[in-house]
């Protein structure tokens, strides 16, 4: 039996087209595995704090000082087994002013901890979760893959550098682009979207067996 993680990070509810897709991807990994065991962290409904002093105190490690740290530590604490226990890791990303929400960098500002998730070597930073693999679903209202806009795209580039820098590197974007140009493109973008979504996930199944 396999483990999913699946981190939201929308604020749209089930209106969320990133959360929808990330559904349809369980629903293919479910057909799959019928005993695919599921973990969701819901960032939009349910947030995990931005730092405080008190937080980056505690995340950079030692022993808490007060009931601030020690409760960010055992949320840090909480979120990383949570990702460790993972085989997939599916982040349903929307973009929001060119990047990712503050939510999901906000879980990311718990999950990436020294000595824990990543570890400086003399060769220089090491990520320590490895033999991972994570389906980054990004939906967007414009065209950020390609085109004119493509340099505004602070999303992807940063979403790749964080999940590679904790050793995460096989990582699949699908992309739900130019929601935002009428009804009929947003149809077509996440039909484009959800097929891609399952070439992607019957190949990696092929491969396996």
């Amino acid at each position: 039996m396999s483990t999913v993680l699946v981190v939201n990070s929308s604020a749209l509810g089930g209106a969320s087209v990133s959360r929808q897709l990330a559904e349809k991807a369980v629903a293919h990994l479910r057909a799959q595995d019928p005993g695919l065991r599921v973990v969701t962290r819901d960032l939009g409904e349910t947030p995990v704090p931005h730092l405080t002093t008190d937080a980056a105190t505690a995340i950079r490690g030692g022993e808490p000082a007060n009931a601030a740290q020690a409760a960010t530590q055992a949320l840090s604490n909480t979120l990383i087994d949570e990702l460790k226990a993972a085989d997939t890791v599916i982040i349903g990303a929307p973009m929001y002013n060119f990047g990712i929400a503050s939510t999901l960098k906000a879980w990311f500002d718990h999950v990436l901890r020294a000595g824990v998730t990543f570890r400086y070597t003399e060769k220089g930073p090491e990520g320590l979760v490895t033999g991972k693999r994570a389906i980054v679903i990004e939906s967007r209202g414009g065209l950020y893959s390609e085109g004119p806009a493509q340099s505004y795209d602070s999303q992807e580039p940063h979403l790749r550098t964080l999940l590679g820098f904790i050793g995460i590197t096989d990582v699949t974007f699908i992309r739900a682009e130019k929601l935002a140009f009428g009804p009929e493109a947003r149809e077509q973008a996440i039909g484009a979207a959800h097929a891609e979504l399952g070439r992607h996930i019957e190949e990696r199944q092929r491969q396996a067996a």
